[in-house]
Formats: structure tokens, sequence, C-alpha cells
């Protein structure tokens, strides 16, 4: 919500300027990229939305948005953009791609298991690859905006890399040196366009393509979108049929989600010192237990996605009762007993909690 309200007094100062202004302009992508990933975010951490859904969701919702825009405008092009319909439409779209990317991002990484290292691997990868078919005749446009949207996932899972913990597949330098490093790039690169004036377009296009133009365009979108999908949509069945694999040889009938001991524990520690009266260590505590879960997300869920989504329900119940303010120390312990008792339920070789 604050992050909402930054964006629309910022976008109300770009909307009423009248000419481009490095430090508005930049200062306005930084807040849609931060509140577009808390979209998403809070849709998967606070609403139950799964990752799969948040990427097609807002996949389906970004291709509309560039139907409707490209039906009433005729271009996409960003050096097009000198009407208040066509901004509108801009800012429209922005958001989306950040939520899209953060989406994608966080599923292949963390849902999938391939780590943050692996995820940016891949996803420059592709960039690089849209740049090559850019200089083969792709496009501009096209390969712009499908770009943009990659750089969301690709800076993530950079930041991701270097802030988290060795154990959860980082660098470990914590969120400060990243942030500072980021926000002096960003910083520099606004300073440096505002004292050169290297991105500023003087004469807008007002080129609009026609005939075969429009159809070969039309096309090479078509084939794009089909490449994305069959790529994507074969990889993640493939990842997901062989963590299936996986998962079947270690899961049983009496052990459903297989060895959940670790989190149990957790959940044990965290228990204890509610009912010390410590709620600050028990919100401190419980953020070992998300952390855990989140990265054997990969490996658990296949074994059995009904438990697996039975107990994050409960899990996160748990993460919202300590996260609260102010926190409601009955329901914290309350919650916290309730998922001891699931895991006992679904681990039966557990006895009952003492």
């Amino acid at each position: 919500m604050v992050m909402g309200a930054l964006l629309l007094v910022v976008l109300l100062f770009q909307f009423r300027s009248r000419k481009y202004i490095p430090g508005i302009y930049w200062l306005a992508v930084v807040l849609i990229s931060i509140f577009g990933t808390l979209i998403t975010d809070n849709l998967t951490d606070n609403l139950g939305v799964s990752l799969e859904t948040s990427t097609i969701a807002f996949s389906s919702v970004l291709a509309l948005t560039f139907i409707i825009w490209y039906a009433a405008e005729k271009t996409l092009s960003i050096h097009s953009i000198f009407t208040r319909r066509r901004e509108a439409s801009y800012w429209l779209a922005i958001p989306f791609t950040f939520a899209l990317g953060t989406a994608a991002g966080d599923l292949m990484a963390e849902s999938l298991g391939l780590g943050y290292l692996v995820t940016g691997v891949i996803v420059c990868a592709v960039i690089v690859l849209v740049a090559v078919a850019q200089q083969l005749k792709l496009n501009t446009v096209l390969a712009f905006w499908i770009a943009y949207i990659l750089t969301r996932p690709l800076g993530a899972s950079l930041g991701d890399y270097l802030s988290q913990t060795s154990t959860d597949g980082g660098l470990g330098l914590g969120t400060v040196i990243p942030s500072a490093i980021f926000l002096t790039a960003i910083l520099l690169t606004v300073i440096f366009l505002t004292v050169t004036k290297r991105d500023l377009i003087v004469r807008p296009s007002t080129e609009v393509i026609t005939g075969r133009q429009r159809y070969a365009v039309i096309g090479q979108v078509a084939v794009v979108a089909a490449m994305l999908v069959v790529v994507a949509g074969s990889g993640y069945h493939w990842y997901q049929m062989k963590l299936r694999a996986e998962a079947a040889a270690t899961s049983s009938p009496t052990s459903p989600l297989g060895d959940l001991s670790s989190f149990r524990q957790i959940a044990e520690d965290t228990l204890t010192r509610v009912r010390s009266g410590d709620l600050p260590a028990a919100k401190s505590r419980i953020r070992d237990l998300e952390t855990a879960w989140d990265k054997a997300e990969a490996w658990l869920k296949p074994m059995n996605s009904d438990h697996w989504t039975s107990l994050d329900s409960s899990i996160d119940k748990v993460l919202k009762l300590l996260r609260a303010t102010p926190q409601d120390a009955a329901a914290c312990r309350s919650s916290l007993e309730s998922l001891i008792t699931v895991f006992d339920t679904l681990d039966k070789r557990k006895q009952s909690p003492s």
C-alpha cells in the first residue's frame, strides 16, 4: 500500500511533466518494479496463489494489455509515446511485466529448485539469444519487450544470489550491500543520462507499419510466443517429472512427504518461545521454518501435492499470526499446536506431540 501510494505520486509528476526528465521517469520505474514484485509476493505468500497460476495469469493479462494497446495505437514502440493515451498504456503494461518476471523467476529458482545462480544464467542466455535474433531481423519492438520482461527475473536472481545465505544457495552478503550496489548503479546511470541526454528522443517516431510489414510482425509475434510456450512448457513438464520420480523414491504410504522432523523441530522451538512469552524470539525462529520450507518445496511438493498444500497453508497461517501487529499470543500458540499436529498426522511414524 505504501509503495502503491508513492508510485501514484511519482506518476502524477510524470504525467504532468511536459518533457522527459530522467530522474522522475526512473524513479517511477524503480517504484513500479517494487510494486509489481509485491503484487506477486502477496498473491503467493498471503493468498496462497501458486507461482504457476501467477505466471500464467500475468502472461495472459500482459498479452491482453499489449493487444488493446496495439489495437488502439497500431504500435507498441516506446519511441512513439508522445500522447497521454500511449503513455497510460505504457505505465499500465509495466507493472504486469515486473509481476510476471517475479512469478516466472521464483517459479524457476524456488518451486523447481534450480537455484538463483542457475536461473540467472538461463535468463541471461535467453536475453543474449533475443539480442542475436534482433540482429538477424527479429522485430526491434518485439525484442525490446521480451528483454524488458526478462530483466526482472535476471535482476531478482542476481540480487537473491548475492543476499541469501550459502545454505540457501547465495553468497550471504545480506540485503544491505546488494541494495547499496544496485542503488548506486541506478543513480550513476540516471546522472549519466541526465548529463549526456543519450536516451533523449528528439523526434518521436510517427511511423505506423501497414500491409505486409504488419503481417510479418504479427507472424513473428505468433512464432516467438509459440516457441516460448512450447519450450517453457516442455521444460517445466520434464523437470516436474524428474522431481516426481526422485520424490517417489523417498516417499512411503506412512510418510507421504518423507522425513519432516527438521521442520517439526523448528515449530516446536517456536512454540516453546511463544509459551514463555518471548514473541520476538518466536517471530525470529519461525523465519527459519519459512526459509527451509521454501527451499524444500521443489522436492516435497511432487511427493504429494495435496498434503504439501495443506501443510503449506498451516505454515502460512503461523507466519501471518507471528508477524501480525499486534501479536496475539493465544492465537500464535494455537496455530503452532495445530501445525505440529499436521506434521504428526502426515508423518505417522511420529508419536503424538508431548
